[in-house]
């Protein structure tokens, strides 16, 4: 299995990987999904063998990188595709010397997941298009 992560140009590539996790999958509605944030974002795409299976975006808010918008289509998950978009993405932000932690808005169900990557969850659950999400943050350097 042939993965690479990169930034992205493709912003359709990533619209279609989320309108397939988030939109359908998930149920999200797609006014909640879809947002004017796309277009000051860094977009991340994960490729296996060639194919886009999963897709995450970055944004910077003052010395906070918000990664968000995470997916991986179910025929990827537990490969380790998404270790790799997140490898990717904490690469990505730490490479701005502005930045200092990464944030991201975990679905209840990851926080597995992103603990084994170093983040740590703060705050109360919330209900985030109708799903329980957590705050999560970790460290850049």
């Amino acid at each position: 299995m042939r993965v690479e992560v990169r930034v992205t140009e493709d912003l359709a590539a990533c619209l279609a990987l989320r309108r397939a996790v988030f939109i359908e999958e998930q149920g999200v509605p797609e006014a909640d999904e879809l947002d004017d944030l796309d277009g000051q974002a860094v977009h991340l795409l994960a490729l296996v063998g060639g194919e886009p299976m999963g897709s995450a975006r970055l944004l910077r808010k003052g010395e906070t990188g918000k990664i968000g918008r995470v997916c991986v289509l179910a025929a990827a998950r537990g490969t380790g595709l998404g270790v790799a978009l997140m490898g990717k993405a904490l690469e990505v932000l730490a490479a701005d010397p502005a930045l200092r932690r990464a944030k991201l808005s975990s679905q209840t169900h990851a926080l597995g997941f992103y603990e084994r990557l170093g983040f740590v969850a703060e705050g109360p659950d919330y209900l985030d298009a109708g799903i329980p999400h957590r705050d999560m943050v970790r460290a850049l350097r």
